[in-house]
């Protein structure tokens, strides 16, 4: 089990959160996606660590960005 963390911009709201959330939870071994809008945190959790790039396309495909 991995757990890995990041941060989306451009988040304002819970549709916001919802439409990551969605996303992220699309990436083939991913158990589940905690969103705190608040912070802009992205908490995953896997089978194995998440591919940043897949990650960041599907937050990019949620509207949002994945920060540095």
């Amino acid at each position: 089990m991995s757990v890995s963390t990041y941060t989306v911009t451009g988040m304002t709201c819970e549709h916001c959160v919802r439409a990551v959330t969605e996303e992220v939870s699309q990436i083939p071994g991913v158990t589940d996606v905690e969103v705190d809008l608040a912070s802009g945190g992205l908490t995953v959790h896997a089978d194995a660590e998440p591919d940043r790039t897949a990650v960041a396309a599907a937050v990019d495909e949620a509207g949002y960005e994945l920060g540095s």
